[in-house]
């Protein structure tokens, strides 16, 4: 661990020989599966002709929701979202049915025949529409602290907005996939391309009306998950269960690109208005906040990722006063699920825009007004605790604040940009820092556990499997880190095997950034098992106490000899001593109340950030990133250089929800950007020039494996900067305009919204 050892399927994919699950070979027989997509948002279901469909070379059938053996409604927290539409529909593209032919191209063809009998109904497809409506998937929740409304009337100064920030699409390079094989006697092999097999195994089970035990559900890697295949990927394998189940086949099902599109959850879109009270120093004392995220047609994950948007709405900041209300809005639109982030980032860039808007009322500079409201770095500051009751205990923030606002050099670019401001009438700069504080755990606490087993073989080598998927992040290579150390054995002996839920069942899904901490720690259990049974073993032999044994360099080493780890075990084995063990881990000190939304929900905070830079056109509206300058805590990374990669990568995907991705459906429901040709996301030429990614150097200051701590999500939040130091830009730009009106700019940036933001544009 520390050490930056490359990600260990990297070659093999460079190569193009790693294997995604359309790259497996295909058991003879095996059929192909096509989606039937609703064409309307919400109506009555009458009817679906077939007959056409059927009557097309190569079709086997048509599978629909008569034809699911089990529960017709998914195996969902909620329980309200069908396999199949039944008798209705939702939104366009829910999927109604499937055609099954010989092949992919066949199927695809047949689905254009399928006519498909549907009554029109009113749809609701904004936010505001189902506020008035008081649609929900989820009933509204509120949380309080302290006296808002007294609060609010006491402060010296009092302002309030209202803003809207778009959803995000995945884009995943692999898209949704499935893969479903019949066995003997009623079990089923299934691969699916998931962030969660032990829910596509109970998912699957459930359709089929039989045990979890006769599901087996295998992925060895995805290409991109980003939270869209923690709930999701679960429709792709229930759909190709049902067909093959049906046929008495195999059945792959692929979507392609525009068929993700239209069927799959984005992130949520948020709607905002807030009241805030602030002082002379622009310190927040009283804020009401209302947040209305668009949840689509079903609840998926949007409880715990509208809960997590209450969460983080405090960022980094204490509110003593405030009072926030959260509204699930229900849209006849694809159900939104988890994303990087999973809610936080739509908490996290409310206040960041409220205390930007505070600095500028004020005229002061927007890195004193955070700096001014930051929690305490402890107890004794009696601005410690969050409005969820939990205490603020590892605050790193006033010593990594003004390290970045000093090696960015963010003083000097700010009064430089202002000057170019003066004299460049066109083109505008801006500069903002955003912190981010994440929380890190499931915020159900259920999950917060996880399985591992180890394997030990008589040649020395050691094989490894965990409850956890991999997906890119690098998760197996941390993983094969961690037993390597516990073991003393060189890295390149470990190999950690495909996620299996035969092998580790029950299984929390590889999200919430959790999947280092728990899996890491479950698998370095479980190597330490074994290396307890190979101490005792040497230590018999040589008279010695097992504390004394040391196993390092591939060497097991006693105060009377040194053996080779592999001579070890070959010994150990002929001596019936055990060479493997399972592992499991449970993340300590956390506990939550979900009916009041108070209590410890998260082990530990991540911190972080980022300087940004920009520039916009005010007569087109385009923008560019100039620089960014990072400084983030990972505590003691285990692998820097795929720490580092997170932390680029988040930040760009962060860029890309906030400047170019932007979702548009029309009046009808119809998801118009449905394709690499209308939906853009960051491609290499928006990196900019100057990308400079600090480590803040402190270990974790609760027990976490390593040292260290999570960083899948939390750099995707320092991308706010981004939006921050676009809003200065656009108040630089404006005309006529008093410099203390708050800058009302919807995000994504587009140029269109820019131009919005600048005035030159009405709606």
């Amino acid at each position: 661990m520390g050490h930056s050892h490359i990600h260990e399927s990297a070659r093999a994919q460079v190569a193009g020989a790693a294997h995604y699950i359309d790259d497996l070979p295909e058991v003879k027989g095996t059929l192909y599966a096509a989606p039937i997509l609703s064409t309307v948002a919400h109506g009555r279901l009458n009817g679906v002709d077939a007959s056409a469909a059927l009557a097309l070379p190569g079709v086997r059938g048509v599978v629909l929701a008569s034809d699911v053996p089990g529960d017709k409604i998914l195996a969902a927290f909620a329980h309200d979202e069908p396999v199949f539409a039944i008798d209705s529909v939702q939104f366009v593209g829910q999927v109604i049915g499937l055609v099954v032919a010989d092949s992919v191209m066949q199927a695809r063809r047949a689905v254009r025949a399928v006519k498909l009998d549907i009554t029109p109904l009113p749809a609701v497809l904004t936010v505001q529409d189902a506020l008035k409506a008081q649609s929900y998937v989820l009933p509204p929740v509120f949380v309080r602290r302290g006296d808002a409304a007294t609060g609010l009337a006491q402060s010296a100064h009092r302002l309030s907005g209202a803003f809207e920030v778009g959803g995000q699409e995945h884009f995943y390079l692999e898209g949704q996939i499935a893969y479903a094989m019949p066995l003997e006697q009623k079990q089923w092999w299934i691969y699916s391309s998931t962030q969660h097999p032990g829910e596509v195994q109970h998912w699957v089970a459930h359709a089929l009306g039989i045990d979890n035990h006769a599901v087996k559900v295998e992925c060895r890697r995805m290409g991109g998950g980003f939270g869209g295949k923690e709930t999701q990927a679960g429709h792709l394998a229930v759909w190709a269960a049902v067909a093959a189940h049906k046929l008495g086949r195999p059945v792959k099902l692929r979507l392609d690109r525009d068929e993700d599109f239209m069927v799959t959850g984005k992130r949520h879109p948020f709607a905002y208005e807030y009241d805030v009270g602030f002082d002379d120093t622009g310190r927040i004392t009283g804020l009401k906040l209302h947040m209305a995220a668009n949840c689509g047609f079903s609840a998926d994950l949007s409880g715990p990722v509208a809960d997590r948007a209450v969460f983080h709405s405090d960022n980094a900041y204490y509110l003593s006063d405030v009072e926030i209300a959260s509204y699930r809005c229900k849209t006849n639109t694809q159900s939104h699920t988890a994303f990087r982030g999973f809610g936080g980032p739509q908490g996290v860039i409310v206040i960041e825009a409220i205390l930007g808007d505070i600095a500028r009322a004020l005229g002061l500079d927007a890195q004193d007004v955070r700096l001014a409201n930051l929690y305490g770095k402890d107890a004794s500051s009696g601005r410690n605790v969050t409005h969820y009751q939990m205490a603020v205990e590892d605050n790193i923030l006033h010593e990594l604040l003004p390290t970045l606002e000093q090696t960015s050099g963010y003083r000097q670019r700010q009064a430089e940009i202002a000057a170019w401001n003066a004299h460049n009438p066109v083109i505008k700069r801006g500069i903002a820092i955003t912190p981010v504080k994440f929380g890190i755990s499931f915020t159900a606490t259920l999950f917060n556990q996880a399985g591992a087993l180890v394997h030990v073989y008589t040649d020395g080598s050691v094989q490894v499997n965990h409850g956890g998927t991999e997906m890119g992040q690098g998760l197996h290579t941390k993983v094969a880190q961690i037993v390597a150390d516990e073991l003393g054995v060189p890295l390149a002996r470990v190999l950690v095997t495909a996620s299996d839920t035969s092998k580790v069942p029950n299984a929390s899904a590889t999200a919430a950034s959790s999947g280092t901490d728990l899996n890491g720690r479950a698998a370095q259990y479980a190597a330490r098992n074994v290396r307890d049974n190979l101490a005792s073993f040497v230590c018999g032999l040589d008279g010695c106490g097992a504390g004394a044994i040391q196993f390092a360099g591939g060497q097991v080493i006693s105060p009377k000899a040194v053996r080779s780890f592999d001579a070890v075990v070959k010994e150990a084995y002929a001596n019936r001593i055990q060479l493997w063990s399972d592992g499991f881990y449970r993340t300590p000190k956390i506990h939550y109340d979900k009916a009041t939304l108070t209590g410890r929900p998260f082990y530990y905070f991540a911190y972080g950030a980022a300087c940004t830079e920009v520039a916009i056109d005010t007569l087109t509206g385009e923008s560019r990133v100039l620089k960014v300058d990072i400084l983030h805590d990972v505590g003691h990374s285990i692998n820097p250089a795929i720490d580092i990669g997170q932390i680029e990568g988040g930040f760009v995907q962060g860029m890309g929800w906030l400047t170019t991705e932007q979702l548009v459906w029309n009046d009808k429901g119809y998801l118009a950007t449905h394709a690499p040709s209308t939906y853009k996301i960051p491609a290499t030429g928006d990196i900019p020039a100057h990308f400079k990614v600090d480590l803040w150097p402190e270990a974790n200051r609760e027990d976490n494996v390593g040292g260290s701590k999570a960083v899948g999500e939390p750099p995707f939040m320092l991308a706010i900067s981004v939006y921050e130091a676009l809003r200065n830009a656009v108040a630089a730009g404006r005309s006529g305009v008093d410099a203390t009106v708050p800058v009302v700019l919807t995000a994504p940036a587009t140029a269109e919204n820019v131009l919005r933001a600048l005035g030159q544009v009405k709606d």
